[in-house]
């Protein structure tokens, strides 16, 4: 038996990270609207009755550890939902969103296999198996599970397991790839960084973050208001990474020449993306751009 999947990846349109506190044990809290766009990476999972029970997991253009989020979503699925059978699995990906570039694509890969995993198994994906598996493998999996029919945008907050679905705009994104590696755990340290340097001179890092129930309104309105005035959307990231990593101020600055509405970086970067208001405008940009950048129109 084998299934072919199209995993997508996603942005976040605002992102605001909040300092470390007791509510979420060592996780950081976020509020932002996660949107996914026409970019996939392709999963053909095989299952065999090998008496192996185990997860084999192969990509085209990147080696793998051993122990991977998939491997981890087979893992941690088996022991949720009680399986103990010897059925095994290999999966080989065909990547088309960067690693390290703040568009989920591992989580994608998981949420989407996951789903796989319970159609093999004849096993119901109820919100409790969901919500177990995505609490060990990773934040973003929350999204991709939360949403009805695979792809749309979401409100996402908590340490990303609050997830509510919102009617989706259709809106025309260029992602430029500024060839610069981004760990999540190097943004957040450069981000705890800076919150630890504020809160010693007595600021507030949260000062000028945008109240929560007013996201869904400004994503509504025209995109070219989402970054103006005092209060906009804003990725917290930012700010540490472009400090980091020059190319990723030098991507957005280049969007924003293109004709780009909004222009920032997606997740912990480095990603970075443009709203256009037509396709025909981004497609022009992504012709402007592509001399110096690799871009895609999603």
């Amino acid at each position: 038996m084998s299934v072919r999947i199209l995993s997508p990846a996603k942005i976040n349109i605002g992102l605001q990270v909040y300092p470390k506190s007791g509510e979420y044990a060592g996780f950081h809290r976020i509020e932002s609207i996660f949107q996914t766009v026409e970019l996939f990476d392709k999963l053909f999972v095989e299952f065999s009755d090998d008496g192996m029970g185990r997860c084999v997991v192969s990509c085209d253009s990147m080696k793998l550890p051993a122990e991977n989020t998939l491997t981890k979503t087979f893992d941690s699925f088996r022991k949720f939902a009680s399986v103990n059978d010897g059925r095994s699995v290999s999966v080989s990906i065909v990547k088309r969103i960067p690693s390290g570039g703040g568009l989920g694509g591992g989580s994608s890969n998981a949420a989407f296999f996951l789903k796989a995993l319970s159609g093999m198994y004849g096993v119901p994906l109820t919100r409790e198996l969901s919500f177990s598996v995505a609490g060990e493998v990773g934040s973003d999996v929350f999204f991709f599970l939360g949403l009805k029919d695979g792809t749309g945008a979401a409100l996402v907050g908590g340490r990303g397991e609050r997830v509510s679905e919102i009617e989706c705009r259709k809106l025309w994104f260029v992602l430029v790839f500024p060839d610069v590696f981004s760990s999540t755990k190097e943004a957040y340290s450069l981000l705890d960084r800076s919150y630890g340097i504020l809160e010693e001179s007595g600021e507030s890092a949260v000062s000028d973050f945008l109240p929560f129930g007013e996201f869904e309104g400004l994503y509504r309105k025209d995109v070219s208001l989402w970054g103006s005035g005092g209060l906009g959307f804003k990725n917290s990231f930012t700010s540490v990474m472009l400090e980091a990593h020059p190319k990723i101020k030098d991507a957005i600055s280049d969007l924003r020449e293109a004709g780009a509405a909004f222009s920032d970086m997606s997740g912990s970067g480095s990603t970075v993306f443009g709203v256009f208001g037509d396709a025909d405008s981004a497609k022009k940009a992504v012709a402007a751009l592509g001399s110096k950048w690799k871009c895609v129109l999603a």
